[in-house]
């Protein structure tokens, strides 16, 4: 049985991901939950939904995030709520804080495993080009 939780009961909120969805298909609110503690396993735990994260990339290669910027100033603000590190990046990027360090390095990451990846595209491509001449 869930129990029903009381944020004001409880100490600081925290803002974080919360998984809805299926196997090979991710989807995620962001949520605000009462306390670090109670953990993000259960809808009950949920104190209100700021926005959506899509991870996987839609026909126009975008990952798609909606935000709900009032309701994140006041959990942000007025409330002092804890931000997860991902919801952190999105947050970045989105404009309302600073862009996160490690966007960056993910970034650096992702540039360096697709040069690796066309240095060896073109190591296979080179003895085709040999035996067609």
């Amino acid at each position: 049985m869930r129990k029903l939780v009381i944020p004001k009961y409880y100490g600081r909120p925290s803002i974080g991901l919360a998984l809805f969805g299926c196997t090979n298909r991710p989807f995620y609110h962001i949520c605000v939950f009462p306390d670090r503690a109670l953990g993000r396993r259960f809808e009950s735990n949920i104190l209100e939904q700021v926005g959506t994260f899509d991870p996987l990339p839609n026909t126009k290669n975008e990952k798609l995030v909606a935000l709900n910027f009032g309701r994140l100033k006041y959990w942000i603000g007025e409330r002092n709520a804890h931000i997860s590190v991902p919801v952190l990046e999105l947050l970045g990027l989105s404009g309302l804080f600073p862009i996160h360090p490690k966007s960056f390095i993910r970034a650096k990451d992702n540039r360096e495993i697709l040069k690796e990846e066309s240095v060896e595209e073109q190591k296979t491509e080179e003895p085709l080009l040999q035996h067609q001449q």
